[in-house]
């Protein structure tokens, strides 16, 4: 999904970046590093196809207080969404829109701060896999001299387990007062969306409503991740973030609310995710493919660029318990739709995962049957 909190995952091998994107933006430089080798004429260009949009999804209509009709309804949209786009428009999430305005406003605030203010929270080289936090931008991996850079910046947080929390990468000084605690309050309101969603998957299946639940473990990892596209000198030949799948079992993406810049893959065409007012986006990760027996499918998406508009998402990333194992539900193995995927330690998962998201490839491919 349109965020960077899957590179928490990422081997600790990486170098410094070669510059933040903000600067290079301001001064209009625009290193080789960044543009795509595989750019042609057509390699941007969006499906003209009225057809083809992202479904949306009411999730109030999958809550106790809908009536049956309606909760069989929307289940049986939910469920040919994540079958067919790995993608949706959540709207009647219950969370208030001045909360996501709040949201929104302090991820600006953050990003307006001075270089020199932001990089007292900026990323520092770890003995842990598995946590990368801080302020940063992309950079060259060791194990891919070839590696395309994003045209991205990122603030990047181990979000729950609360324990887990690392506050010197948090903001809370004089300039961001509110970012803590608007952050746990976003936080809170997201954690009940996404149980409303992973639990009605399920049961969309036919399957007990903690199917997936309970296969993530406890305590599941979540990140969050905020994003900064700044304006781009040559956005044809640039990516905010390069064609990629998520990693974790859901993303709840809020996009910025006036810029587009999302694009999902869909019957081999891009389409461009509209802006739409209030409604966040659900995206399926690769864990949830595993589980699901390649049922549910794990979206290949990218960020453009352009060259007049800054554009800023926030992504909440729900991973399994890095100590976990995952595999298909046992029910949604049959002749009709045999094993695809072993069982796999997460660990080990999001190890390949994030090697195959630096050279631009699908993460769940290196573990087929």
């Amino acid at each position: 999904m349109d965020a960077k909190g899957v590179l928490s995952a990422a081997p600790q091998e990486q170098t410094a970046p070669l510059k933040y994107v903000q600067d290079l933006a301001i001064n209009e430089e625009l290193p080789q590093r960044y543009i795509q080798k595989d750019v042609n004429v057509n390699g941007k260009q969006v499906t003209a196809d009225d057809s083809l949009s992202v479904p949306t999804i009411d999730v109030s209509r999958l809550t106790d207080s809908a009536s049956i009709e309606e909760k069989e309804e929307e289940m049986e949209k939910l469920k040919s969404a994540s079958i067919s786009w790995g993608m949706f428009q959540a709207v009647g999430h219950a969370i208030p829109k001045s909360l996501l305005d709040d949201i929104y406003n302090i991820s600006k605030q953050f990003f307006d701060l001075p270089l020199e203010e932001k990089q007292k929270y900026a990323s520092s080289k770890v003995d842990e896999v598995f946590d990368l936090q801080g302020f940063g931008s992309d950079s060259i991996k060791e194990t891919n001299a070839d590696q395309i850079l994003d045209w991205s910046d990122y603030l990047n947080l181990v979000n729950e387990p609360i324990a887990d929390r690392n506050l010197q990468y948090w903001p809370g000084d004089a300039s961001l007062l509110n970012f803590r605690s608007t952050l746990d309050e976003y936080s809170v309101q997201t954690r009940s969306l996404f149980e409303i969603i992973i639990k009605s998957m399920a049961k969309s299946l036919g399957l007990e409503e903690n199917a997936f639940f309970d296969q993530l473990g406890d305590p599941q990892i979540v990140y969050t991740t905020f994003n900064f596209y700044p304006p781009c000198p040559r956005p044809d030949l640039v990516y905010g973030l390069k064609a990629h799948t998520d990693g974790g079992a859901i993303t709840i993406l809020l996009p910025d609310p006036e810029v587009r810049g999302l694009q999902v893959q869909k019957n081999d065409q891009w389409v461009s995710v509209p802006c739409v007012p209030g409604a966040l986006l659900v995206n399926i990760g690769d864990s949830l493919q595993v589980m699901s027996n390649g049922i549910f499918k794990s979206p290949w998406h990218r960020a453009v660029t352009n060259s007049e508009r800054t554009r800023i998402s926030l992504g909440n990333f729900y991973f399994p318990h890095h100590d976990r194992e995952i595999e298909p539900v046992a029910s949604l193995i049959d002749y009709s739709n045999p094993r695809k995927y072993d069982k796999v330690k997460m660990k080990d998962f999001l190890a390949v995962y994030y090697k195959n998201y630096s050279e631009g490839k699908p993460g769940y491919d290196w573990n087929s049957l």
